[in-house]
């Protein structure tokens, strides 16, 4: 793959995914090289005449007023990152931390956080030699940023800490910097506050949860044809007239889509004639449903793309254009020239807060749940006798003595339930940390960490209809579904067989699972 150059501001969440998942090369664009050196100096002008500047030469949060000087500026970055790296619980995934560090490197990018350019340079070595930190999930509470798990990643950068290898093995930093040929880091003035302020971690998982999410509904609306289809559903709730009514992007998307998949469709030609006039919500509504899920991800995405390219530190350096101006008339009217032509100030403030990304975080937990749950009742039509249209009791060929999907109804039960528990926002709690200077915070992280399984569950809960779906599909051969909805029905065969009898279904369900996030499914609709 080429390389990707990162400047801080036209970082897509698509190539996110290809630095966290694929091993995409970084660097730093020349542009922004030149920023982050103009910022750098700025800093570095602060800390030579002992100016006091937050964070740069005074300790940081309850402790501002702490005036640093001198030696003590190299002291402070080290104690700042050892005392910071304080996660515990379950590591982040490679992808995730890798995520994480991508975006942390972009924003520094910026030019607007002073650090020097070598900071960006190794994380993006980091990335480029697959070392990747081992960071612990828990320990944020989204404010200021995520502190803890950035910590971590900051102490691997100076060879402290510990590294996941290849195999996701815990292994000191030194041994994984030494092995990768990389130096560990010596940190000035303001870089590790630098490195440890902003909503990276939280951002990480919400955009490959968002990434697997957007993949997930369009497999919804495949899995949800083939259902509607074998249970002799309507297409006329599809017609496209209904949605331009109240056209809502995501519900004519949907809307679209299912129109495609039944198009052609043998089954649903052998009942147009059929005396029922519509069908249960769970059918009919798929457009509603399904779009309103599509709407929150655009949101949401919005959200994302505009916190990965922004600054997020505290505080933030910034130079004028104008002055640049300026200099130019006074070249031209032969005026005397200012020794230094930019005015420079530095802000403190609170980018890092992360209460933006923490809403869309929850609400698109909200958004899955819902996506689960119409999945769910359309499980159940399928395998309860009273609302199948004919087909087999919990499609099972010799009921009774077979089972069919009599349980996996009740796994899709329990996983959507759990969903609800996990879809109550985090956002809507705050706990007062740092000595009361921080006492509203946004605990993004939790509701990051809470939306990974959400997407997994709401995964489940889709393999589970795709099964029960091909199967319902089978019982009504030699009628077919239509040419898109029969290639659906291909994939999932092609690693789940028709159930002639009971069988055991757990690794059916995980191999399924994987043709969805493979997007194997949602590949139809293309």
């Amino acid at each position: 793959m080429n390389a990707l150059h990162i400047n801080g501001n036209d970082l897509t969440l698509e190539a996110v995914r290809e630095v966290a998942a694929e091993g995409r090369p970084v660097l730093l664009a020349a542009d922004a090289r030149e920023a982050v050196d103009r910022a750098r100096a700025v800093v570095e002008e602060l800390v030579a005449s002992n100016q006091l500047s937050y964070a740069i030469t005074t300790g940081v949060g309850k402790l501002s007023d702490v005036r640093i000087a001198g030696d003590q500026i190299r002291e402070l970055q080290v104690n700042l990152v050892r005392s910071h790296a304080v996660g515990v619980g379950d590591p982040l995934a490679v992808a995730e931390a890798r995520a994480m560090m991508l975006l942390r490197a972009n924003s520094l990018s910026k030019g607007h956080s002073g650090v020097r350019a070598i900071i960006i340079d190794r994380i993006c070595e980091l990335l480029n030699r697959r070392v990747t930190p081992f960071v612990p999930s828990q320990g944020s509470v989204g404010a200021s940023g995520d502190l803890a798990p950035l910590a971590h990643l900051a102490l691997a950068l100076i060879g402290e800490g510990e590294c996941l290898d290849e195999n996701s093995a815990r292994i000191p930093a030194t041994d994984a910097l030494r092995k990768a040929g990389i130096e560990p880091l010596v940190l000035e003035a303001k870089e590790a506050v630098s490195l440890i302020n902003g909503t990276q971690a939280m951002l990480a998982y919400g955009t490959l949860s968002l990434l697997a999410a957007e993949t997930l509904v369009d497999s919804a609306d495949v899995i949800g044809s083939l259902t509607l289809d074998a249970l002799r559903g309507t297409d006329v709730a599809f017609d496209e007239r209904i949605h331009k009514a109240r056209p809502h992007a995501g519900q004519l998307k949907t809307a679209a889509n299912l129109r495609r998949m039944l198009e052609g469709s043998q089954i649903r030609e052998s009942h147009r004639e059929c005396g029922r006039v519509q069908d249960a919500y769970s059918l009919r509504c798929i457009p509603q449903v399904h779009g309103a899920v599509r709407d929150t991800f655009a949101h949401c995405r919005d959200i994302f793309e505009i916190e990965a390219n922004s600054a997020v530190d505290n505080p933030l350096v910034f130079i004028s254009d104008r002055s640049n101006a300026e200099l130019r008339s006074a070249e031209r009217a032969g005026m005397p020239v200012p020794t230094r032509p930019e005015e420079t100030v530095v802000l403190s403030g609170g980018n890092f807060h992360g209460e933006p990304v923490a809403f869309a975080l929850d609400f698109m937990a909200i958004a899955l749940s819902a996506l689960a749950g119409i999945s769910e009742r359309r499980i159940e039509r399928l395998v309860n006798p009273a609302l199948n249209e004919g087909l087999p009791p919990f499609l099972a060929a010799g009921a009774g003595l077979n089972s069919g999907f009599m349980m996996p109804q009740v796994t899709a039960a329990a996983l959507v339930s759990e969903n609800k528990v996990l879809a109550h926002p985090a956002s809507v709690d705050s706990i007062t940390t740092s000595g009361n200077k921080e006492d509203y915070v946004s605990m993004g992280m939790t509701a990051a960490i809470k939306l990974r399984r959400v997407v997994e569950n709401t995964r489940n809960v889709l393999a589970i209809e795709a099964m029960a779906a091909a199967q319902a599909l089978d019982f009504i051969a030699p009628l077919e579904t239509g040419p898109r909805g029969k290639k659906a029905h291909a994939a999932i065969r092609a690693v789940s067989p028709k159930m002639e009898k009971d069988c055991v279904m757990y690794n059916d369900f995980a191999k399924i699972a994987r043709v969805i996030a493979e997007r194997k499914l949602s590949a139809m609709l293309d």
